[in-house]
């Protein structure tokens, strides 16, 4: 029987909800009886999302796996009647459980709800120094007491996907409090724990990296090494893939016998990333070359990652600082150089913000910042840089530090740059990045209309991310109807809206940055020109001129992100163009060009 979670005791009276392990509800310490299973499903999905409005046809979504009967309304008013009356509390100012709209709300303090107190813990932790960090850690996994909704709750697929995203933030924050003690020097108090979860995550590389941490810092070296090698075989017999550079740094310096590695008490160097997505999709290939780059002490101090708005350039460049983690001993960091609104961001603003992030007050002139990078072992994201003139102050000559950036454009006029261009997301990562958002069951129950929705979000992980949270608030609506509304173009922007996230607003603020000529240039080319690929020929009909002006418009075009040359090397008129879908979409919907009659 799972206790209730452990916080200071309450007035009579007090309950005390659990999800982190079987589905319990004490009032005083004692277990409350939750009555039959699809009741208890009710009540498990409205703590899943406390203190906001479940919809019915969510409620029923979860409760009925196949065609819910003709009774599913009633049936649900019965369940909820029961759980208010079980739930029922004279202290309270209004029921705990009420009914909003086209839906309910269970409304859930806090220090009620096992995995509200989770939630709070581990954003306290978030940034704090290894002892502070390990204690709040430490204090939320304490709160599981085992698979989170027990198994009969998982036969509701929707629970299921729920109980699946706890597991992971259990591995994630199970992994931070690990690191943490490692720094600390406690090595021999988790490498076992370590050891177990390794064992049902084999392929999960930053719990084994911790686990090699851990043998080391316990003088198990020989095994911390063989960790790494099975770690290796198994990724390359698995997917066909090379351990990532954090994992490999950590081998080097176990193999080396660096001292920090042993005893875990290095300094914990300024890291100001956004967090890595668990369900980072894609673009294998260009994280690889793009770390090989990092790594490369004889490659260029600086890498531009290129692409249009919504390619996940950002993404790729965050996913490869995390993995790199140990390579950079002296830190790493990322800040944008655009603003809320897409505007170019003062230089002094940037400059204060780097020296805030790097403990560093006085890097207030260009010079003192590029002298701080050359002397530090440090990677430095630039996101989303406008142009040449907003960068240029900041980038290293030698030295030390790297610079990552990321832009729309080609940024032509820095040189020595290593640029990656990001391409479209593929068919396949896409329907999977779909699926880890809106569940596999739902993308496996109508492939079809899975395919037709990331076709037509144009290989942009970002209108797929959207579409994909939507999805997953918009439980009642099917694939295929939400495939049907973006195969209209003069709606689909409209619908590629989730909260406060739009695709519409992204494509505007890069829209906005164009001069206005070169606006109206790509606004005639998404009208004057079909789907896919265009020519020359074809350009120059759209722009109305001729071919040597209009190769010169393309390639200006191309330098500010918004025509891409899918067949790599062009030469002369076997060139091949591409406007990106959205981008397509947006100029087409805005009206920001009309065919021009073809000069002469």
């Amino acid at each position: 029987m799972p206790r209730p979670f452990a916080q200071p005791a309450g007035p009579s009276g007090t309950l005390r909800f659990s999800v982190l392990g079987p589905l319990a509800v004490h009032r005083d310490g004692r277990a409350l009886p939750l009555g039959p299973l699809k009741q208890r499903v009710v009540l498990a999905t409205l703590l899943g999302s406390a203190n906001s409005p479940v919809s019915v046809d969510a409620l029923t979504d979860a409760v009925w796996q196949e065609e819910p009967p003709r009774t599913a309304r009633k049936n649900l008013q019965v369940y909820v009647s029961a759980l208010r009356a079980l739930l029922a509390d004279d202290d309270r100012d209004r029921p705990r459980l009420t009914h909003t709209g086209g839906g309910y709300v269970l409304r859930v303090a806090e220090d009620e709800l096992d995995l509200l107190r989770f939630r709070s813990l581990v954003r306290a932790a978030e940034g704090q120094g290894p002892r502070p960090a390990a204690r709040l850690l430490r204090q939320a996994l304490d709160l599981w007491q085992g698979p989170p909704l027990g198994d009969d709750l998982r036969q509701s697929p929707r629970l299921a996907e729920e109980a699946e995203r706890l597991e992971v933030r259990h591995l994630t924050a199970y992994e931070s409090w690990a690191e943490a003690e490692l720094e600390l020097g406690g090595a021999p108090a988790v490498v076992e724990g370590l050891r177990d979860l390794m064992e049902r995550h084999p392929l999960r590389e930053r719990l084994r990296s911790a686990w090699m941490w851990a043998l080391s810092g316990s003088g198990r070296q020989a095994e911390a090494l063989a960790a790494y090698d099975d770690y290796r075989q198994l990724l390359a017999r698995e997917l066909g893939l090379e351990p990532g550079g954090a994992m490999a740094a950590r081998y080097r310096m176990i193999l080396t016998g660096d001292a920090r590695t042993r005893a875990g008490t290095a300094a914990r160097p300024p890291v100001a990333l956004p967090p890595d997505l668990v369900d980072f999709t894609g673009h294998g290939e260009e994280l690889r070359h793009l770390i090989d780059l990092l790594e490369d002490d004889g490659a260029g101090r600086i890498v531009l990652l290129s692409g249009p708005a919504g390619a996940g350039k950002t993404t790729l460049a965050v996913r490869a600082a995390h993995l790199l983690g140990d390579r950079f001993a002296d830190g790493r960091l990322c800040v944008c150089l655009r603003d809320a609104d897409g505007r170019t961001r003062p230089l002094s603003a940037v400059l204060a913000e780097l020296g805030e992030r790097t403990g560093q007050m006085g890097l207030s002139r260009p010079e003192a910042w590029r002298e701080w990078l050359a002397e530090h072992r440090v990677l430095v994201i630039l996101d989303d840089v406008p142009d040449e003139s907003a960068v240029r102050p900041l980038l290293p000559s030698g030295g030390r530090g790297r610079v990552l950036l990321t832009a729309r454009g080609q940024l032509g006029g820095l040189a020595p740059v290593h640029r990656l261009s990001v391409p479209p997301l593929g068919t396949a990562d896409s329907v999977q990045l779909l699926a880890r958002l809106v569940g596999q069951g739902r993308v496996r129950a109508d492939r079809e209309a899975a395919l037709r929705l990331v076709r037509a979000c144009g290989g942009s992980p970002l209108a797929v991310r959207v579409s994909g949270m939507r999805l997953a608030v918009l439980r009642h609506v099917p694939l295929r109807e939400f495939a049907d509304r973006l195969a209209d173009p003069a709606g689909a922007l409209d619908e590629l809206t989730s909260g406060d996230v739009s695709v519409r607003r992204w494509l505007a603020h890069g829209w906005e940055a164009l001069p206005e000529e070169r606006g109206r240039d790509a606004g005639r080319l998404a009208a004057g020109t079909g789907a896919g690929p265009f020519g020359l020929t074809e350009a120059a009909e759209a722009l109305g001129c001729d071919e040597r002006h209009a190769v010169r418009v393309v390639e200006a075009l191309i330098d500010a992100g918004m025509v891409t040359s899918p067949c790599g090397e062009v030469v002369a008129h076997a060139a091949q163009y591409e406007l990106p879908h959205l981008i397509r979409l947006y100029a087409r919907g805005s009206g920001l060009g009309t065919p021009v009659p073809t000069s002469g």
